[in-house]
């Protein structure tokens, strides 16, 4: 079976608000303890994968549960990824993979990127905000009351991100240049019953958005090609000691 959108359950935090779910027709992974929290939603998921260090309950067997070795160069998220690109998804909502380690944190922003870069997007849901990424196209928001003080924010993942345009926020940008060495895109605002826009030309830009905001209208500029590559469950050949 082909699917279109995948919802994956990572093993870090979980915060207040609207409960994750798996919608109809939704692919659905746990990555390692991801399953402890489907576990206690009373959620069940088509596939299981990680190495199993952050896993409390039993390990689940069969052919829809993959162990990865501890020692491995692909992160439990991105193994889980490669399992819904390999099945037709294209659009990732992922769930506790924000807070807890900073450079797991940093990680999965990375990792949205690389969904980008190949024409893919992906949600982080994190405390009160949603981080994604967008190459080469635009992110339209469509008109929403949204309270006062609620941030949204654009940097460049690129070195440089050409053609940059921010409209209908606070704050607005028409075809700029955006470098990565440069926060001028933290700290913007939608404007209370206005649509929004933000674009790239050519580049990756890494959004931030309230948690409450209408997901938005992805639109890319150009088909993408390539996937995120085969699963890889061996040992990281980097290993300087077996």
């Amino acid at each position: 079976m082909a699917y279109e959108r995948c919802v994956i359950f990572g093993a870090g935090e979980y915060y207040e608000g609207p409960a994750p779910a798996i919608e109809k027709g939704m692919l659905a992974i746990a990555a390692d303890g991801g399953l402890d929290h489907m576990r206690a939603m009373g959620l069940s998921p088509d596939f299981v994968i990680g190495d199993f260090d952050s896993l409390s309950g039993d390990v689940p067997d069969g052919d829809r549960s993959v162990r990865l070795p501890p020692q491995k160069d692909d992160p439990d998220l991105l193994s889980a990824l490669k399992v819904g690109w390999s099945r037709g998804a294209r659009e990732f909502h992922i769930y506790g993979a924000l807070g807890g380690r900073i450079d797991h944190t940093i990680a999965n922003m990375q990792l949205m990127a690389l969904l980008a870069s190949h024409g893919g997007i992906g949600y982080l849901y994190g405390d009160g905000s949603i981080v994604t990424a967008i190459a080469d196209g635009a992110l339209e928001f469509p008109a929403n009351h949204v309270a006062p003080r609620r941030m949204i924010s654009v940097f460049s993942h690129s070195d440089v991100c050409h053609g940059v345009t921010i409209a209908g926020l606070k704050y607005v940008l028409e075809g700029a240049a955006l470098a990565n060495t440069v926060v001028q895109g933290v700290s913007n605002e939608f404007v209370d019953g206005s649509a929004a826009t933000v674009s790239v030309e050519s580049g990756t830009l890494i959004v931030t958005f309230p948690i409450e905001t209408p997901l938005p209208v992805v639109r890319l500029r150009h088909p993408f090609g390539g996937d995120l590559g085969a699963l890889d469950t061996t040992v990281s050949s980097a290993l300087a000691v077996r």
